[in-house]
Parts: C-alpha cells; sequence; structure tokens
C-alpha cells in the first residue's frame, strides 16, 4: 500500500514530477497483481475439476469465494490512480506471443484502461457476491463443487474478454464465457427443459460468435493486425482508412456479434429459456455480466462504428425495438424469472441505442448501474422460488410481505431502480439516455424514434 499512499499524498500536493515517477512503479505493481489474479481464478477451475469429488463442499466454497474476493479487492486497489489522475493511465502490457499462424501473429497483450475497469468491478464484485449467495443456495446439490468450479471458470473468462489487449484474446474470453454459460444453464442436465434450453442458448451465441470471426478476418485483412492498439491508432490517420463498404462490412458483423451476445431483437430467444438453470446463474450470467459483452464490445470498438453512420443508425433502430418490444412481453408472463429476464433484454436495448448516438459513457454507466440492481431481483427472486418449494408462477404468489419482510424490500428496491424512481441508480443513468435520445433528434435519423420508444418502454 506504500506506493498508492505516496501516489495519493503527492497528487493532493500536486508535485507531478514525483507523481508522474511513482505512478509508473504503480503501474508495474498494477500489472502484476492484475495478471495475477487473472491466473488465479484459471487455478481455482483447474483444482476444483481435477479434485472433484476428494475435496468438502467448505473447501470448494472457501476457494473460489476468496479467490473472487481477492480479485474484487485487487481491482478496487488498482482504481486508485483512475480516480485521482487528471489523466487516467492506460496499462498495456505484453507477455509475449501467444501463437504464430502465416503473416498472423497474436500477442498475450492486456489492456487496462477506464473502460476494463468498469467492467471488472461489476464482474467481480457481483461474482463474489453470487458466490456467496451459492453457498447457501445450491448447499443441497450433490455436485456443489463442480458448481463452483463452473463460477470461477465463467469469472475468468470473463475478466480476459474485457482485459484482452487484442482481438484474439477477446474472442478466448467471449468463447469462454458461452462454454460457461451452456454448463451453468445446463447444470441440472437431468431436466429435459435445461437440456433444451442450453442447446438453444449456445446455438444462437454462434450465430454471434461466427460473425465476430468475420469481423476478425476483415480487420486482418484491412489493418494487417488485430492489436487494439495498430487498428485504432492506423483508424486515427483518416488518409489510411479502408475502404468504407469495408468498414460497413466490419462493422455489420461486430454489430451481429454483439447482437446475438446482448439477446437483442432477433437472436433474443435464448435468454428468456436460459432461466432454466439456478438462479444464481441467472443473476451473475444473465443480469449482470455475459450479457453485456455485446455493449462492452461496440464501447470498446465504438472509434471503428464511429466510421460507420449505417450501423450506427442500426444500432440505434435495433436497440430501440428491443426496449419497447421486450419490456411489453414481459407484462404478459406469469414466470417471475422470465419477467426479469425479458426487462434485462429491455435494458439492454436502452445502451445499444445510446451506442448507436454516440453516447458511449452513458450506455457503460446504465450497464453498471443496471447490473447491480439487476442482480438484485434475481438474487430476491431466487429466494422467494426457494421459500415457496420451487414455485415460480406469479399468479400463485400473493401477501408475500407478510412472511418474507426482507424480500419483499430488496425487490421493492430493485423494481423501484428499475423503473428509473427518482434518486435511485437507474433513474441517473435511464434519463440520461432518454435525454440525449431527445436533444439528439435533430441530426440523428431514428434518435427521437429511440426517445419514443424508450419512454414508452419505461412507463
Amino acid at each position: 500500500m506504500w506506493h498508492q499512499l505516496w501516489l495519493l499524498i503527492c497528487y493532493f500536493i500536486k508535485d507531478t514530477v514525483i507523481y508522474s515517477k511513482l505512478q509508473l512503479i504503480f503501474s508495474y505493481f498494477s500489472s502484476i497483481s492484475l495478471l495475477f489474479t487473472l491466473t488465479l481464478l484459471c487455478l481455482a477451475f483447474i483444482y476444483l475439476s481435477l479434485f472433484k469429488g476428494q475435496i468438502t463442499k467448505y473447501e470448494a466454497a472457501e476457494k473460489v469465494i476468496f479467490l473472487t474476493g481477492f480479485s474484487f479487492f485487487s481491482f478496487l486497489y488498482n482504481l486508485v490512480p483512475f480516480i485521482f489522475s487528471p489523466s487516467p493511465p492506460l496499462l498495456l502490457y505484453n507477455l509475449g506471443t501467444w501463437f504464430t499462424f502465416g503473416n498472423l501473429t497474436i500477442s498475450l497483450s492486456f489492456l487496462f484502461d477506464p473502460l476494463t475497469f468498469v467492467m471488472l468491478l461489476v464482474i467481480s464484485s457481483i461474482a463474489v457476491l453470487v458466490q456467496i449467495y451459492s453457498f447457501d443456495y445450491m448447499w443441497g446439490d450433490p455436485e456443489f463443487d463442480l458448481f463452483m468450479s463452473y463460477l470461477s471458470l465463467f469469472a475468468f473468462s470473463m475478466i480476459l474478454l474485457v482485459s484482452a489487449g487484442n482481438f484474439g484474446i477477446l474472442f478466448a474470453g467471449w468463447e469462454g464465457v458461452g462454454l460457461s454459460s451452456y454448463l451453468l444453464i445446463n447444470f441440472w442436465h437431468t431436466r429435459l427443459s435445461a437440456n433444451k434450453a442450453a442447446i438453444k442458448a449456445i446455438i444462437v451465441n454462434k450465430v454471434g460468435d461466427i460473425f465476430l470471426m468475420l469481423a476478425m478476418a476483415i480487420l486482418f485483412y484491412s489493418f494487417n493486425s488485430l492489436e487494439y492498439a495498430v487498428i485504432f491508432n492506423v483508424l486515427q490517420a483518416s488518409n489510411a482508412l479502408p475502404d468504407q463498404v469495408l468498414i460497413d462490412a466490419l462493422c455489420f458483423c461486430l454489430f451481429l456479434g454483439a447482437i446475438a451476445k446482448s439477446a437483442q431483437l432477433g437472436l433474443h430467444m435464448w435468454l428468456p429459456d436460459a432461466m432454466e438453470g439456478p438462479s444464481p446463474v441467472s443473476a451473475l450470467i444473465h443480469a449482470a455480466t455475459m450479457v453485456t459483452a455485446g455493449v462492452f464490445l461496440l464501447a470498446r470498438c465504438s472509434p471503428l462504428l464511429e466510421k460507420s453512420p449505417l450501423i450506427l443508425n442500426l444500432c440505434v433502430f435495433f436497440g430501440a425495438l428491443t426496449a419497447f418490444f421486450a419490456a411489453s412481453i414481459g407484462l404478459f408472463q406469469h414466470d417471475i424469472k422470465r419477467v426479469i429476464a425479458y426487462s434485462t433484454c429491455s435494458q439492454l436495448g436502452y445502451m445499444f441505442f445510446v451506442c448507436g448516438l454516440s453516447g458511449y459513457q452513458y450506455a457503460m454507466f446504465h450497464l453498471f448501474n443496471h447490473a447491480f440492481f439487476k442482480a438484485l431481483l434475481f438474487l430476491s427472486a431466487g429466494a422467494i422460488i426457494h421459500s415457496l418449494g420451487d414455485e415460480q408462477d406469479m399468479r400463485r404468489m400473493g401477501g408475500l410481505v407478510n412472511f418474507l419482510p426482507l424480500l419483499y424490500q430488496t425487490f421493492l428496491i430493485g423494481s423501484l431502480s428499475l423503473m428509473c424512481f427518482p434518486f435511485l441508480t437507474g433513474f441517473y443513468s435511464k434519463d440520461a439516455i432518454l435525454e440525449l435520445a431527445f436533444s439528439s433528434s435533430g441530426f440523428a435519423p431514428f434518435a427521437f424514434f429511440s426517445f419514443i420508444l424508450g419512454t414508452t418502454a419505461a412507463f
């Protein structure tokens, strides 16, 4: 902690020389701790998988919870320079070459910037809370240790995805979260409905994966590299840009990859069925983290998207339609988890259309807020289902405030934040999105359309 303390002291006394030197030292320690955390989560999955049935439930739970908790505090610890520095540092850490195929070289590079840290905080904090919740919720399951190992695999894959320094590492994390999703949805594999839901989830996501691979192929053809630094630096030089048709095709492939992962209109059907998995899975993957990977991809590739107005308009159109469409479907559902799942589709629609309006910071703000109140709703729903003997039909519920007062309060808080009640987090982010949509109506073709549908969906 000594270097962080000095960093804060130098910041407040405004000693820029000492501050810059200590910032370099701090960057080194940050990179080491972040990569060490990533390694530990991978080792947790391997250890629990290899010694399945040979360790007690307590040992399995304490290892996964401790390592994920350690990752959360590590990311929190590394937030200091981003909070107190006037110009947040960009940490690019290269471990060498991963593999080479012809002219294509994929390096083990990791990028830690403000966008990465927003995602890391969301993933690690919600992952550790869900794991603590699972300790009691899944305790009676005979394959409890396997469930905890899958959770650690998911956390590793998601952190790999958001901290990648190139599209090759991002794709490895992208496939990892898809595999984790399949394993967790199909965790109760003796149920036919869980089998079908898991297969549907992985097939629909494969559609997005294929288009993401096509985007990577176009990127390599256009820029001769898959490194973020190379691609985004070339984009800054206007005379080095590829043909506009090629840029549109590239952004279209990225867009289709994102809508499959984030369950937007047309490729949304896997998300409600994925509620067949245990409730902690719904909270971790299908509310807070995996489904936001599509929004993260749009934000990460924002320099590319800004070169294609056609695809930006497509983002606005599809995002607004999804926000309204999913919210209206949710009105006619009776399964408590499916209602929340359609609500997730709707909120992701808000994030998509504000990305199309170039408001990436608003999309990430809403993503951060949504992750917490939606995880709260899913965990509360899981506790209600658990308390009522696995009853999920809301038509058979009522008067639960008298029997489950704490759950009533948590569900009420999550619902108020979701409907953007003033002074709760959802209000600030959703209100900013709708304000941007309204103020952009003069120059963006579908901005007013998105404002009307977004306001109606909120209502």
